[in-house]
């Protein structure tokens, strides 16, 4: 029992000094309103979190719900049943990993690049999500394309 104890208590203090590293990451024990209504205020503006998937942006609303609703039964992190303190700690961990995910892939990165047959370069910004695809899009389309239609070697 006092394992488990332990053991949850750990798991929120060290989950509290990850998202001290990261900004908009979940920690119940520094401000989680202010934190709370900052993740939905950048899950709503479409660009902070520009590729995360629907399904994902449900998760994190559920969880931020979830840990809303047991920290206000309680009156705190300090007043949880450790139950509650795994489940409080499950739904943090859940939205950080959700919105550290949605957060890389929604970095926006920009490359300047020459078009063929020109000396003119361009900005070409997009983000790593729409990068990836696109990559995959073009290794697919050479993948369906029958051997005779690709270009000779030397041409």
């Amino acid at each position: 029992m006092f394992r488990g104890i332990l053991l949850a208590a750990l798991m929120l203090s060290a989950g509290s000094a990850a998202a001290a590293d990261t900004g908009t990451r979940v920690d119940v024990d520094n401000g989680f309103q202010a934190q709370r209504e900052n993740i939905l205020k950048e899950l709503g503006d479409g660009e902070t979190y520009s590729e995360i998937a629907p399904a994902d942006r449900e998760k994190v609303k559920a969880a931020l719900a979830r840990i809303t609703t047991a920290l206000d039964q309680s009156g705190g992190v300090d007043q949880l049943k450790e139950q509650q303190k795994v489940d409080v700690f499950n739904d943090q961990e859940l939205v950080n990993n959700i919105l550290t995910k949605a957060g890389e892939d929604s970095r926006l990165v920009c490359k300047r690049v020459k078009k063929t047959g020109s000396h003119m370069t361009s900005n070409q910004c997009m983000t790593v999500a729409a990068r990836s695809r696109a990559m995959e899009h073009a290794q697919e389309e050479l993948r369906r394309t029958p051997a005779h239609q690709l270009p000779k070697e030397g041409f």
